[in-house]
């Protein structure tokens, strides 16, 4: 005899049966990148545990203002639930999942094996990263592996595409990946970015989404190599501060970011700092319009401020 617990348990799980089975070959995200349809994409991240609760309340919040969710990969070398199962989760409930996949923690033959059973369960987008190093985050002691880089992992996934695995192994039901890498417009200097950012268009990459952007000048310098290249989408990162402080911290401890003095000064001087925050972001955004084919917004902790930057962002100059 079921209990009522156990009645609502096969309830839950015939629902997400049900929706994993309806969004299974739906990929609005390759789709409107792929019409030149101008996207947003913004981040999720597990908790350090199995609530679920907060990725259900950002996402019934902004699911229809934003088109997916990058679903991070024990972010900053800090031990969360896993990418995957957050990624299935987000698409159980109507969601369109970005699932990141970093080098850091996997070999070859486990990353293979997640993708499979990610693309199994409907999830078509992924964003290659080879993983801030260990000694950033709170598993100091964990050993990283590093077996192959985020180049390297975008050619396994455009063998999986094919129906072959790194081995030339023939697949039983192959992959549908679109498939992302990270860029760094404002690296300094910028040469070694623009190898790696070539290397990973050769190796197959469909999209790029950048880390934060906060100079259009700085920007246009990427733009100016990346825009002969006519099959790649570039969506923007737009980093909204809430304060001076965050300025600070990112620019001392982030690496391969730099917030320019003056808009550290903006938010100093601010009566607001999180409204002077959102206008400042919409402002850079503003600038990159017409340069990118989408915008990454990433608001840590403050995912209630993004349709107030949307707002800002989409008024008439």
């Amino acid at each position: 005899m079921q209990t009522g617990n156990s009645l609502e348990l096969n309830k839950n799980y015939i629902i997400v049966t049900i929706s994993l089975i309806i969004n299974m070959d739906k990929n609005l995200f390759k789709d409107k990148l792929e019409n030149n349809e101008f996207v947003y994409t913004s981040e999720v991240s597990p908790e350090r545990g199995t609530d679920l609760s907060k990725i259900k309340i950002i996402l019934k919040s902004l699911k229809d203002k934003i088109t997916a969710f990058n679903v991070t990969d024990n972010q900053g070398a800090n031990m969360k639930m896993s990418s995957l199962a957050a990624s299935i989760y987000i698409k159980s409930i109507g969601g369109e999942p970005i699932f990141q996949q970093t080098c850091r923690d996997r070999n070859r033959m486990a990353l293979e094996s997640d993708l499979l059973g990610a693309s199994a369960l409907g999830i078509n987008n992924v964003l290659t990263l080879t993983g801030d190093y260990i000694t950033f985050g709170d598993h100091k002691h964990a050993k990283p592996v590093y077996d192959i880089d985020s180049v390297n992992l975008i050619e396994i996934i455009k063998g999986l595409n094919s129906g072959y695995d790194m081995n030339g192994n023939h697949l039983n039901g192959k992959t549908d990946f679109y498939i992302g890498a990270a860029v760094n417009p404002e690296s300094n200097p910028l040469e070694p970015q623009l190898m790696k950012f070539e290397k990973k268009i050769k190796a197959g990459c469909n999209f790029f989404q950048t880390q934060a952007v906060f100079s259009v000048e700085n920007f246009e310098k990427f733009y100016n190599y990346y825009k002969n290249y006519n099959n790649i989408k570039i969506i923007a990162g737009i980093f909204i501060l809430k304060s001076a402080k965050v300025a600070r911290f990112m620019n001392k401890n982030i690496p391969g970011i730099y917030i320019p003095q003056s808009i550290v000064d903006e938010l100093e001087n601010s009566k607001d700092p999180l409204k002077t925050g959102i206008e400042i972001s919409a402002r850079v955004a503003k600038g990159l319009k017409n340069k990118v084919n989408g915008l990454h917004i990433m608001a840590f902790g403050i995912e209630d401020s993004i349709p107030n930057f949307l707002k800002n962002f989409e008024e008439e100059e």
